[in-house]
C-alpha cells in the first residue's frame, strides 16, 4: 500500500502555479483607494503637462497637500489624503480653471507599480458597495421618431427627383409624410415606385392629389429599438469622461436606460454629461445668397442661419447630407501636405448619402454642425421633460472630390482643433434627447458601511466553520481550514482578474454560501474515510477511497448549482447578477480547493508511507 496517495509532479505544480497566480492577482485588494481629484478636457480644450505644473502651483499656493500627481490619457490624477482634501481641492481649481476644464472628484486604486505593471488591479466594487449614482433615464421616442420621419423625407425628395416623379410639396406633419402631387397619373406610379421601394412606411391617397405615408408598426417598434441601443452605446462612450472604473449601462424596458456610476462623488458632473444630447450633421453652405441678408431676417427658404464656434454668421442649407448616427469611426492625423485632417468612415447606408451628395457639391464648402438638446426644466401636457435644441458650426470644408463611406475632412486651423473634432465625432450622436426620472445616491460611507458588515459576516461565517472542521475532524480539520483560506484568496483574486467581474452586497452573500458549500466537500470525502477506516480498511486505503468515492457525489451536487448559477446571470440584472457571479466562481475554486489542494496536503502529510491510525 505504500504507492497509493503519492503526489505526481505535475498535480502539485498545478496547485501552486494556480494558488501563487490567485494570490498575486488578489494581492492588489488590501492596499484600498485615494482620495482623487480627476481634471479632463471640455470640448474646447486639452490637458497638456503645464497644466499638470500648474494644478500642481495651484495646490502648494493654497496649502493643499498632495500625495501624486500623474499625467496620463489626456487626464490629470491627483491623489490627496483625505476627503477634506479632495473637496478643498475640487472646489479650488474648478474655480481656477474654469469652463475650460471638467474638475471631477473620485476614488483611485493605491496599488503599487511594480503590481500594475502585472496587471493587478482591485476587485471592481458595485454602486452598493463603493457609493456612486444610479440614474433612470428615458428616451424621448417622439424626437427618435421625427428624426426617422425627416430622414424618410429626404429620401423621398431624392428618389423621386432621380425618377422625374414631379411633386409639388413633401412636408411632415404629425407623425405622418405628405407628398402633393400635380396630376392623378404622378401620383399613381409615384405611389407604385414608393411602395415598392420602401417597404417599412404604408401609404394611403388622400383629397387634393396628397399621397401620405406613415411607419408601420414594425418599423416604428424598431426605431424605438434602435433609439435605445445606439443611446447605451453613447452614454458608455461618455461615462467614460468620468474615469468610472466599472460602469453599468443597460436596457430596462422599452424606452429606458440605467446607469450606474459606482465611486463617483460629483454627480452635478455625472448628470451634465448624461444629459448633454448632442448630435452631428453634415449640410452645404448657402452661397446662392447673401449671409448678411439673412443676419437682417431674411432668410431664404430652405436656408437656416446659424453662428460658428467663434460666433460668427454661416448660412446653411437646411437639408441634410448625413447625420452623425452614421459615423462608425473618426480619427486625426495629416494630410500629403503635412496639414490637420480628421479620417470619417461612415456605415453603409451613410456612405450612400455622402457619396450622392458630394458627388452633386463638389467644389462646394460644407458644414459639420454640432446639435445639443438642453432641458429646459419646463415640462409638457404628458409630464416629459421640454427640451430646447442649440446649434453651431463647428467647421467648414470645401468637397474637393466625391466622397464614399470614407472621407476627410481637411482646412483645419490645428491638429489640437483635428482631435478635438474626431473625438467629437466618435463619440457619436445621440438618436434621440433622454432625461433622467430617477435619481439616487449612494454616499461613500454608506458604501464603506455595507463593505463593513459584508466582511463580517464573511469572517464569522468563516470562523465558525473552521472551529467546527477542527474540533470535529482534528488534524484532517486543518487541512479543510487551509483549503477554506484558500478558496477564499482565489475567489477574490479570480474576482479581480475577470475584467467585468463586478462585487456587490449580494456577492458577497454569495461568498459566505460558498464558504459553506466549500466545506461540504471535505465533509463528505472525510465522512467517507471514516466508513472506510470502520470497515477495516487501513488508513491508506481509506483515504484513496474517501477521495476517489465522494467525487461524483461532490460532481453532481456543484454542476447542479453551477447550472442554477448560469441561469441566474442569464436572466437576472443587477444584484442577482452579482450574487451569481461569485456563486459560479466559488463554486469552481471549491472545487478545485476541497479535491485537488486538501489532496495535495493530505498525501503530502500521510501519503505513501506505514500509518497506524488517521486523527479524524
Amino acid at each position: 500500500m505504500s504507492v497509493l496517495n503519492q503526489n505526481s509532479i505535475f498535480k502539485v505544480l498545478v496547485v501552486l502555479v494556480l494558488v501563487a497566480m490567485c494570490s498575486l492577482y488578489a494581492l492588489p485588494n488590501i492596499y484600498g483607494e485615494d482620495n482623487a481629484v480627476q481634471i479632463s478636457a471640455s470640448r474646447n480644450s486639452t490637458v497638456t503637462e503645464a497644466l499638470e505644473s500648474r494644478v500642481s502651483d495651484i495646490l502648494a499656493a493654497n496649502d493643499i497637500a498632495k500625495k501624486s500627481i500623474e499625467f496620463e490619457n489626456e487626464q490629470i490624477l491627483i491623489r490627496l489624503n483625505d476627503s477634506d482634501s479632495q473637496l478643498r481641492a475640487r472646489d479650488l481649481l474648478d474655480r481656477e480653471l474654469g469652463d475650460d476644464y471638467v474638475v471631477a472628484m473620485n476614488l483611485a486604486a493605491d496599488t503599487p507599480e511594480w503590481l500594475e505593471n502585472l496587471g493587478g488591479e482591485p476587485m471592481k466594487l458595485g454602486l452598493d458597495l463603493r457609493g456612486g449614482v444610479h440614474f433612470l433615464m428615458e428616451v424621448d421616442m417622439n424626437e427618435a421618431i421625427a428624426k426617422a420621419l425627416e430622414d424618410a423625407e429626404s429620401d423621398f425628395r431624392t428618389a423621386l427627383r432621380e425618377e422625374k416623379l414631379r411633386y409639388r410639396a413633401v412636408n411632415v406633419r404629425d407623425g405622418h409624410i405628405d407628398i402633393q402631387f400635380r396630376d392623378e397619373e404622378t401620383l399613381d406610379k409615384a405611389e407604385f415606385f414608393l411602395e415598392n421601394r420602401n417597404r417599412d412606411l404604408t401609404y394611403q391617397e388622400l383629397d387634393g392629389l396628397v399621397l401620405r405615408a406613415q411607419f408601420a408598426e414594425t418599423k416604428l417598434a424598431e426605431i424605438r429599438d434602435y433609439a435605445v441601443k445606439q443611446n447605451i452605446t453613447i452614454i458608455r462612450n461618455r461615462v467614460n469622461q468620468l474615469g468610472v472604473a466599472e460602469p453599468v449601462v443597460q436596457k430596462q424596458g422599452a424606452e429606458r436606460i440605467v446607469v450606474q456610476l459606482p465611486g463617483i462623488q460629483d454627480t452635478a458632473r455625472a448628470k451634465e454629461i448624461l444629459n448633454a444630447t448632442a448630435t452631428l450633421e453634415f449640410r452645404m453652405v448657402d452661397q446662392d445668397n447673401d449671409v448678411r441678408d439673412a443676419q437682417q431676417g431674411r432668410v431664404p427658404p430652405g436656408s437656416q442661419l446659424l453662428n460658428d464656434k467663434d460666433g460668427r454668421p454661416v448660412l446653411l442649407k437646411k437639408r441634410v447630407i448625413v447625420k452623425g448616427n452614421h459615423i462608425i469611426d473618426a480619427n486625426s492625423g495629416v494630410d500629403e501636405y503635412g496639414l490637420p485632417q480628421v479620417s470619417i468612415s461612415l456605415d453603409s447606408e451613410g456612405g450612400n448619402k455622402m457619396s450622392r451628395g458630394s458627388r452633386e457639391n463638389i467644389g462646394e464648402p460644407m458644414a459639420t454642425v454640432f446639435i445639443e438638446y438642453k432641458a429646459t426644466g419646463d415640462r409638457d401636457a404628458n409630464g416629459k421633460l421640454i427640451f430646447e435644441r442649440h446649434e453651431e458650426v463647428i467647421n467648414v470644408a470645401t468637397i474637393r472630390s466625391q466622397f464614399g463611406s470614407s472621407f476627410r475632412i481637411t482646412g483645419l486651423d490645428s491638429p489640437k482643433e483635428a482631435r478635438d473634432l474626431s473625438l467629437l465625432l466618435r463619440a457619436g450622436a445621440l438618436i434621440a434627447p433622454i432625461q433622467i426620472v430617477e435619481e439616487r445616491t449612494v454616499g461613500p460611507s454608506l458604501g464603506q458601511e455595507n463593505i463593513d458588515l459584508g466582511m463580517q459576516a464573511i469572517i464569522w461565517g468563516l470562523a465558525l466553520v473552521m472551529v467546527f472542521m477542527l474540533i470535529y475532524y482534528k488534524a484532517f480539520g486543518i487541512v479543510a481550514n487551509i483549503a477554506l483560506a484558500v478558496n477564499l484568496v482565489m475567489i477574490v483574486g479570480i474576482m479581480s482578474m475577470i475584467p467585468g467581474a463586478t462585487l456587490t452586497l449580494p456577492g458577497m452573500a454569495g461568498i459566505v454560501l460558498t464558504v459553506g458549500m466549500a466545506v461540504d466537500a471535505n465533509v463528505l470525502i472525510f465522512e467517507r474515510i471514516r466508513e472506510e477506516l470502520r470497515d477495516g480498511r487501513s488508513p491508506q486505503q481509506a483515504i484513496h477511497h474517501g477521495y476517489d468515492s465522494a467525487f461524483s457525489t461532490i460532481l453532481d451536487a456543484n454542476i447542479t448549482t453551477f447550472i442554477a448559477g448560469l441561469i441566474l446571470f442569464a436572466v437576472g440584472t443587477g444584484p442577482i447578477k452579482g450574487f451569481s457571479i461569485t456563486l459560479m466562481i466559488g463554486i469552481a475554486t471549491s472545487m478545485f480547493t476541497a479535491i485537488l489542494v486538501t489532496r495535495v496536503i493530505v498525501n503530502a502529510v500521510w501519503g505513501g508511507r506505514r500509518v497506524s491510525k488517521l486523527a479524524i
